[in-house]
């Protein structure tokens, strides 16, 4: 074997181990118990050597006979996701479907060019530069800590990354298909729905995704906007510490590992649509 394809597979494996030495040592935590995973205790280990699901129970129902009496939660994980699934759905709803329509507008019509750069401007700020005034008019509009307030600023976040995925992926749809549909008396919206639309089936599978995964990974927004109702995943496991043992390390990677599991569904659902969507326009006649 030549020494570049030695050091070409190397590096491969040394990216993958990067990227899953996480996951791994968040699952390994996930099954440990408190005296595992306590700084104070000095036994830290790799694996753990008495597994336990403490740590969900903990997180499920606010206590366990593993944690102490002291660490007991008022309030359990199961409404924070539930509030991640709903706000992250409805938002990407939203981005998606605005999206798509505005690049499809733009890419067949072209109202001005500098409409593509005014989108992205909306994420060119740091957050926290225009959260005073989105948080000010949140409250005026008694947006604060509901679902559809925060769904709303989801999807308006990630709209102009729904924008240019679509814009992207439709500029490479034969618009010569949409003329011969016109000329057969098509109307505007069945060409976009019957023609348009299921050929980018799989980069509208791959935006979706892509936006999904932003918005359910929020964190500043979902601090600022909520207060206890409709508090998300990461805003949640913020919350996950003690006075006496600190932060809950075990209690924080149980639900670390339970936010994996949506985006990896909906991944594993579209995995067709979304190995297509990847490539999509990438080899050119």
């Amino acid at each position: 074997m030549k020494l570049s394809t030695l050091l070409r597979h190397g590096a491969i494996w040394l990216a993958v181990f990067v990227a899953l030495f996480p996951i791994a040592w968040m699952a390994s935590m996930a099954f440990k118990p408190p005296l595992e995973w306590t700084a104070a205790a000095g036994n830290i280990t790799w694996l753990p050597k008495a597994p336990t699901l403490a740590n969900f129970e903990y997180i499920f129902f606010g206590t366990s006979d593993a944690y102490p009496s002291s660490t007991v939660m008022e309030k359990t994980a199961l409404r924070p996701i539930f509030a991640s699934l709903l706000v992250s759905t409805i938002a990407t709803m939203i981005a998606t479907v605005v999206g798509s329509l505005a690049a499809y507008g733009y890419s067949r019509h072209g109202y001005g060019k500098s409409l593509p750069l005014a989108l992205v401007q909306l994420r060119m700020f740091p957050p926290l530069a225009v959260i005073i005034p989105i948080m000010i008019m949140w409250a005026y509009l008694a947006l604060i800590d509901t679902w559809w307030g925060l769904s709303l600023i989801y999807g308006i976040v990630t709209l102009p990354f729904a924008f240019w995925l679509m814009l992207t992926f439709l500029e490479e749809v034969p618009i010569e298909l949409e003329e011969a549909a016109l000329i057969e008396g098509a109307s505007p919206s069945r060409i976009f729905y019957r023609i348009t639309l299921p050929l980018v089936k799989p980069a509208l599978a791959t935006t979706a995704l892509f936006v999904f995964i932003l918005n359910w990974s929020d964190y500043i927004l979902a601090l600022m906007l909520t207060r206890s109702k409709w508090i998300t995943i990461p805003v949640f496991m913020n919350d996950l510490n003690s006075a006496q043992t600190g932060q809950l390390y075990g209690a924080k990677a149980a639900l670390g590992l339970i936010a994996i599991v949506p985006p990896l569904i909906l991944g594993v659902l579209i995995q067709k649509h979304l190995v297509r969507g990847l490539t999509f326009g990438a080899l050119k006649q």
